[in-house]
């Protein structure tokens, strides 16, 4: 089997995975498709390597899924999510609020600190998600208790916004920030975040 094989199969391997878009993101070598839908990789001699080290994992490597690729694509899926949805900088929210960009930094600073505000790493910098927030600019009150034991036990920006925010069937479909305005889904979203969060601290 040639080098160009080996890619071919590779390429498509990941591309059934849906995870050839993440190679990049990853650090890793990519590949585009030439006129005759045939792989062209960036580095055609770490073919090999690179299928090895991706296939190493699991039970059975032949068939492992790369579980650090398929984390970086889903952080990239996020990514995306989130910022398709309202969201701040320190500069917006700091207008909203009526405030100076260095004070709003300091605001949010202390509130991230105690566990009263979601700050989400994105890129470079860091981003407020806005469902949060009310029209002020401030935590909404009926979110704040879901935040503080999530944050209080360290767990990963990333994974909180996604708890907090995506469609849950123990809510009725609903996301956790939506269903904690329903009267009846209240405590059930209170409680379901402290026993979350209690799972985290223990991980």
């Amino acid at each position: 089997m040639t080098q160009d094989d080996d890619g071919e199969r590779l390429a498509s391997w990941l591309e059934g995975l849906g995870l050839a878009d993440a190679l990049g993101e990853a650090g890793l070598p990519t590949f585009t498709r030439d006129a005759d839908g045939r792989a062209v990789w960036t580095e055609p001699g770490r073919v090999a390597e690179l299928e090895a080290a991706l296939r190493s994992q699991g039970d059975e490597p032949g068939r492992g899924v790369p579980v650090q690729l398929v984390l970086v694509a889903r952080q990239a899926r996020l990514r995306t999510q989130l910022l398709a949805t309202r969201w701040f900088t320190y500069e917006t929210l700091g207008e909203l609020r009526g405030a100076s960009t260095e004070a709003t930094r300091f605001a949010v600073h202390k509130a991230a600190q105690t566990h009263r505000l979601l700050v989400v790493p994105v890129d470079d910098g860091v981003v407020v998600p806005g469902f949060q927030l009310g029209p002020d600019g401030e935590v909404r009150p009926d979110v704040a208790p879901l935040l503080e034991p999530l944050l209080a036990a360290r767990m990963d920006p990333w994974r909180a916004w996604a708890w907090l925010t995506q469609p849950a069937a123990l809510t009725f479909g609903m996301a956790p920030e939506q269903a904690v305005t329903d009267p009846d889904l209240a405590d059930l979203v209170l409680h379901a975040a402290v026993r979350l969060a209690e799972h985290v601290g223990r991980t």
